[in-house]
């Protein structure tokens, strides 16, 4: 292959046509026209000498080799993205850069609908991605580029991987309203005898559940692993499972389903939910845009709940009590 026959339009393309699986909407991402992207695709055909995406019934499916061209590509069309942008200015309302991130299922639930519909006013060019890559690859991928950013509760990164707090929030206890053997509070002979289902979402920090309440003795009948938040609603309503989650994503909960909120019976240590980057984009006009529109939008502004058998909402500053004062081991 020669790479003087490769330029920058066909790399637009070859991104554009894997992210969309669509030729016709690959173009009209690209605003080019049909035939400009079938020319450009037999281009890349004969630079790579390989068919790079096959139609399918799902689409314009890529072939394994172009399968290992879309992280190099992909990167390199962002670090120019960023070069550029570094070297004009970053003017959100005419940008159409991407913008890469990793969140659970959660996050997208919580962070997504915010930032869309500002985005849809200010700044309508503008791409969002969402991945979830399991904890250990996270700081490489920010390093590398291939996300802009980290949203979540992770603890694990560390510098040179930067972050800014966006909100901390208490874990509550999450059940139907009409649980069979629960009413307003939860006792920890309650909370042992239940059965629990256990969220094991990518990348998350949540471990810190299980941490808290084996350092207080108490071990969960775990009847349920799932690895996403979304299904939660739905499983409770038609069974007895408990699920402890963070507060915003319980009251998101509660009001999709006929379910109720209670402090689980023994303290946890709250969630601290923030926004990583790599220091290598720390002064990039971009990076520092999006990451003082997220602090905007979501820091701390979600309204509290008040959970059953608690008394008051739980606030910023206050720890979460425990319905029951916790006993040591039997």
């Amino acid at each position: 292959m020669n790479v003087g026959d490769v330029d920058l339009n066909l790399l637009r393309t070859f991104d554009a046509i894997l992210r969309e699986g669509s030729v016709t909407a690959a173009g009209a991402r690209l605003s080019l026209s049909q035939p400009a992207m079938s020319n450009a695709l037999s281009r890349l055909r004969a630079v790579f000498e390989d068919p790079l995406f096959v139609r399918t019934p799902r689409g314009m499916q890529p072939t394994p080799f172009a399968e290992s061209l879309a992280g190099p590509i992909s990167q390199a069309l962002a670090l120019i993205e960023r070069t550029l942008a570094q070297r004009s200015g970053f003017e959100p309302a005419r940008s159409e850069r991407s913008f890469r991130f990793h969140m659970s299922d959660i996050g997208e639930m919580l962070f997504l609908p915010p930032l869309l519909e500002r985005l849809a006013r200010e700044a309508p060019g503008i791409r969002i991605e969402t991945t979830a890559f399991g904890e250990e690859r996270i700081a490489d991928a920010l390093a590398s580029g291939e996300i802009d950013f980290a949203v979540g509760f992770l603890p694990g990164l560390r510098a040179p991987v930067r972050n800014r707090a966006l909100f901390s929030d208490a874990y509550l206890c999450l059940l139907r309203a009409d649980h069979t053997h629960i009413g307003k509070t939860l006792s920890r002979e309650q909370f042992l005898a239940a059965s629990h289902a256990l969220i094991s979402s990518i990348g998350s920090g949540h471990r810190v559940v299980e941490d808290a309440l084996v350092a207080a003795g108490i071990r969960r009948r775990i009847s349920l692993r799932v690895p996403h938040f979304m299904v939660v609603p739905m499983l409770l309503e038609r069974t007895d499972l408990i699920v402890t989650v963070p507060e915003r994503a319980a009251a998101v909960f509660e009001r999709l389903g006929k379910l109720k909120l209670l402090r689980p019976p023994v303290a946890i240590p709250r969630t601290d939910v923030r926004v990583h980057w790599h220091e290598r984009f720390e002064r990039d006009p971009a990076s520092l845009w999006m990451r003082e529109l997220l602090f905007e939008l979501i820091a701390d502004s979600a309204p509290r709940r008040k959970p059953a058998g608690g008394g008051r909402p739980v606030s910023r500053s206050a720890r979460v009590r425990p319905s029951a004062e916790p006993r040591g081991p039997r």
